[in-house]
C-alpha cells in the first residue's frame, strides 16, 4: 500500500520562528536598546551564547558521526560543498561591484557561506524525499561539530584578507565558541541523557537566545544608522544574490552526486545536507564573530537565505518523493 505523502503546499507553510526573528529586528528598529540597557543585554547575550554552544556540544552524538564515517565518500562531498564551494561562491559574491552586492552585506554573505549545515530540517527533508536518512544524520552532525572549529577560522581568514578582523580577535572568538562546546562534548557521557530528556525545554532556551541575539545586534546596528545605509533596492539585490547562491549550490551538489555515481538515496542526502545553512548556529556565531553593529547587518543575508532554502528544499523534497519506487524500496 502506498502511503500518502504531504502535499507541496503543506511543506510551504510559513516559518513562524523566522517571523518572530524578523519581529525582533522590527522591535529593535522601533525601540533599540541603548546605554546601560544595551551593555547589560550584551553581557547576558555573551553568557547565553556560551550556554548555547555548551548545549550543542552535549547534544551532538559522536557515535552517530563515527558510524557514518564508513560512508566517507558521501561525507567528503557534503563537507566540500559546505566548507569549500559555499565559501568560495560567497567570497566571489562579496567581491562583486557595489551595484551588484551592497558592501554593507558582504560580511553577512561570507558568514552564510562558512556556516555548517542544518540538522533537524536537513534530516526531515531527506526523510520526506525518501533518501539515506542515517547518512544525513551522520553528515549533519559532523558538519555542526566541525563547524564549531572551521567556521570561525574561515570567516576570520576571509575577512582578515580584507582587513576586517585581526588575528587576536580571531583567536579570542575561537576560544569563546570552542571552550563551551568542548566542555559540552566532554560532559556528554554524564549529562547527555538529561539533555535528551529535556530537549523540548532546552530547545526553547536555544530559540530564546537567538531572539535575544537578534534584538541586541539589531539594536546596535540601528543606533549606528544601518537603515540609512541600506534601502529597499539593497534588499531586492540580496534576494537575487541568495537565490543565485542557492541555485548554484543545489546544482553543484546534484552534479557532484551524479558524476561520482552515488545512488539516488545518497544523492538526496548530499543535496539537502550540502546546500543548507544553519540559522541556529549562525545567529550566535554572528554575535560572537562581529561587533554588535556589524552582527545585526550580517544576520540579514542569513535570515533571507534560511527562508529561501526551506521553501526551495520543500519543493525539491516533494519532487524526489514522487519518483517511482526503486528495487528494495517500499512505498
Amino acid at each position: 500500500m502506498t502511503t500518502k505523502r504531504p502535499g507541496l503546499l503543506s511543506r510551504l507553510r510559513p516559518d513562524w520562528y523566522l517571523i518572530l526573528i524578523v519581529l525582533m529586528g522590527a522591535a529593535a528598529t522601533i525601540l533599540p536598546a541603548r546605554g546601560a540597557a544595551a551593555d547589560g543585554l550584551g553581557w547576558v547575550t555573551k553568557v547565553a551564547i556560551g550556554v548555547v554552544f555548551f548545549l550543542h556540544g552535549a547534544r551532538l552524538s559522536r557515535e552517530a558521526v563515527i558510524r557514518g564515517l564508513v560512508h566517507w565518500r558521501l561525507h567528503l562531498v557534503i563537507l566540500a560543498a559546505t566548507f569549500a564551494a559555499f565559501p568560495l561562491i560567497t567570497l566571489g559574491l562579496a567581491a562583486a561591484p557595489a551595484w551588484i552586492t551592497p558592501p554593507e552585506l558582504a560580511a553577512g554573505l561570507i558568514l552564510v557561506g562558512c556556516l555548517p549545515s542544518t540538522i533537524q530540517s536537513s534530516i526531515a527533508f531527506v526523510g520526506v524525499a525518501r533518501g539515506n536518512v542515517p547518512a544525513a544524520v551522520a553528515a549533519a552532525s559532523a558538519s555542526n561539530i566541525l563547524g564549531v572549529f572551521i567556521t570561525p577560522l574561515l570567516v576570520g581568514a576571509l575577512l582578515h584578507a580584507e582587513g576586517s578582523m585581526s588575528p587576536t580577535a580571531i583567536w579570542s572568538i575561537i576560544l569563546q565558541i570552542l571552550v563551551p562546546f568542548v566542555a559540552g562534548q566532554a560532559l556528554r557521557p554524564w549529562i547527555g541523557e538529561w539533555v535528551s530528556r529535556h530537549a523540548k525545554a532546552l530547545g526553547k532556551l536555544d530559540r530564546g537566545t537567538i531572539l535575544l541575539v537578534v534584538y541586541v545586534a539589531f539594536s546596535e546596528a540601528v543606533v549606528e544608522g544601518v537603515w540609512s545605509r541600506l534601502g529597499a533596492l539593497d534588499l531586492v539585490r540580496l534576494l537575487l544574490l541568495c537565490g543565485a547562491l542557492l541555485t548554484a549550490v543545489l546544482g553543484l551538489t546534484v552534479l557532484a552526486a551524479r558524476t561520482l555515481g552515488f545512488s539516488k538515496e545518497d544523492e538526496i542526502a548530499i543535496v539537502f545536507c550540502g546546500s543548507k545553512k544553519s540559522l541556529a548556529s549562525g545567529a550566535p556565531m554572528a554575535a560572537a564573530l562581529f561587533t554588535p553593529a556589524v552582527a545585526g547587518v550580517a544576520m540579514i543575508p542569513l535570515m533571507v537565505f534560511h527562508q529561501m532554502q526551506l521553501m526551495a528544499c520543500a519543493a525539491i523534497a516533494q519532487r524526489y518523493a514522487e519518483r517511482p519506487d526503486s528495487p528494495g524500496e517500499s512505498g
